[in-house]
């Protein structure tokens, strides 16, 4: 027997009816739950930080859900909360923990850089990191898909609903402005 998939609207108005409102969210819950976590998922390295982040999702969008006002799909409204909490988990991972320069590529582009020539992984990982937090937002997202993750930029177009030559275009320019921030 199929479940029974309700519209946005009429998860909407049993969430903004008190009686109903715990019941809209097991649906929201239940309705997107799958998706998100795959979503998660695609951007989170673990089971147990996708369900984190996943659990994060639903409180916030609990908390928000009642000024939600159609002017987006509901899974779309989640889609974006989602990833954007994904995004600052991986942010604060990235603060917290140790970069893996055993990547050739990697050593190579950093040791490149004259100043950083005489400096040792923890040091040169620290200095990537300043740079890469100081990088615009929309840059600093797709450097670290792209250089972090190791992700194809079809992959990321499809993720981020761009094309992939802004992408290339972005992640040039953060790349760019990584060399100059590490060089001065």
């Amino acid at each position: 027997m199929e479940e029974k998939i309700f519209s946005d609207e009429e998860i909407l108005k049993m969430f903004n009816n008190g009686k109903t409102k715990e019941t809209a969210f097991r649906i929201i819950v239940k309705q997107f739950s799958k998706q998100l976590y795959s979503r998660i998922r695609a951007i989170v390295n673990t089971h147990e930080e996708t369900d984190d982040i996943l659990q994060n999702t639903f409180v916030k969008a609990w908390r928000a859900l009642d000024k939600f006002r159609l002017e987006a799909n509901l899974y779309t409204w989640l889609f974006k909360i989602a990833t954007n909490e994904a995004f600052s988990h991986i942010r604060t991972s990235q603060k917290n923990t140790a970069i893996s320069l055993d990547d050739d590529t990697l050593h190579l582009d950093i040791c490149s850089i004259g100043s950083l020539q005489g400096d040792n992984s923890e040091q040169i990982e620290k200095k990537l990191l300043s740079a890469v937090s100081q990088l615009p937002k929309k840059q600093r997202l797709v450097f670290e898909m792209k250089y972090f993750k190791e992700m194809k930029y079809d992959d990321m177009a499809e993720e981020l609903q761009t094309s992939v030559g802004a992408l290339k275009a972005s992640y040039h320019h953060a790349v760019k402005k990584i060399e100059k921030i590490l060089t001065e």
